[in-house]
């Protein structure tokens, strides 16, 4: 496999396209950038939880009910 003439040259990893930075801030971008690389990524979550409770508080329902209704 070739490897790109940007890639071989590790002066060039990190490229300022627009004014002009202190070494001290190319230095903190890239720390910051290797410490996201080097993160792992949070794990989903398997267990997925119930869009309502599974059970119903009394007092919130009606005090009457229909003799016809199923409920």
């Amino acid at each position: 496999m070739t490897v790109p003439a940007a890639a071989a040259d590790p002066s060039n990893f990190l490229r300022v396209e627009k004014g002009h930075a202190e070494p001290e801030e190319l230095a903190a971008i890239t720390a910051i950038l290797m410490a996201r690389a080097a993160a792992l990524p949070a794990a989903a979550s398997v267990h997925r939880g119930r869009s309502k409770a599974g059970w119903r508080r009394l007092e919130r329902e009606p005090g009457f009910r229909a003799p016809h209704s199923w409920r």
